[in-house]
């Protein structure tokens, strides 16, 4: 039987991304603001990292010490490359790790950051299970997918449903974070610019690229198609989903 490739093509696609998701420097910095400034002596976690435009983005913007976890070491060599050129491979190290049983004592970090990947493992799981990596007063930042308005279409419930995506709105995650042990601090929508300029126009370009290489590949041009269609359909509704950062503060 011959090998699926999808995740082979898949990575293609993504490795050349500046982003692997939608994102902004504008919001990781805004989600930051919510928090107290850290300092040198603190440690930062950021979970499903990807190449880690975030993680440099808070590197540049506090002294805390990062811990930068991603499955795919690629996007760890990548990342680890881009902080050395910046001069800073000191503060930043990447370790490829899967977020569903990291490796780190209870109580190891100040903040456990994550944007964009805690739909890996569900909301509500992802806060119970990153809860015993924070020190006592520690905080939580997630950016989560979040339905923005009342019934949404049904072709987009069957792409997040057929992603087996953990889809819910933005009340439904805030009404997870008390009882998942935390004290919300606030939350906001990812702008626009964040899923266009960041993330969908190179997106565009590489499947453009992709598309050429591959041309008489059917199962290649499989993969194109389905990156292809979370872009049409964001185009077709761009105010019924996005990305809501989340801010919490552990409760003890």
């Amino acid at each position: 039987m011959a090998k699926d490739r999808s995740w082979d093509y898949f990575f293609e696609i993504y490795e050349k991304l500046p982003r692997q998701g939608p994102g902004d420097a504008r919001s990781t910095l805004r989600a930051l603001d919510l928090l107290p400034a850290l300092n040198d002596r603190q440690t930062l976690l950021d979970v499903g990292c990807g190449s880690g435009a975030q993680t440099i983005d808070l590197a540049m913007a506090t002294d805390a010490r990062i811990v930068a976890v991603d499955n795919h070491p690629p996007f760890i060599d990548q990342l680890v490359g881009r902080a050395a050129d910046l001069g800073l491979g000191d503060r930043i190290k990447g370790q490829v790790g899967d977020m569903n049983d990291l490796p780190f004592p209870d109580g190891s970090f100040d903040v456990v950051w994550s944007e964009g990947a805690i739909f890996i493992m569900g909301f509500s799981r992802g806060l119970a299970s990153w809860r015993r990596l924070l020190k006592p007063g520690g905080f939580l930042v997630v950016s989560e997918f979040c339905w923005l308005r009342d019934n949404p279409p049904s072709e987009l419930w069957e792409i997040f449903r057929d992603g087996g995506g953990d889809v819910g709105d933005v009340e439904e995650r805030r009404s997870a974070v008390t009882p998942a042990g935390y004290r919300l601090l606030g939350d906001f929508v990812l702008p626009a610019v964040g899923w266009w300029e960041n993330y969908y126009v190179p997106l565009s370009a590489c499947l453009e690229e992709f598309r050429k290489a591959h041309e008489k590949n059917s199962e290649a041009l499989e993969v194109a198609v389905g990156c292809q269609r979370e872009i049409d359909l964001y185009r077709k509704y761009p105010d019924t989903f996005g990305y809501v950062f989340f801010v919490m503060e552990r409760r003890e």
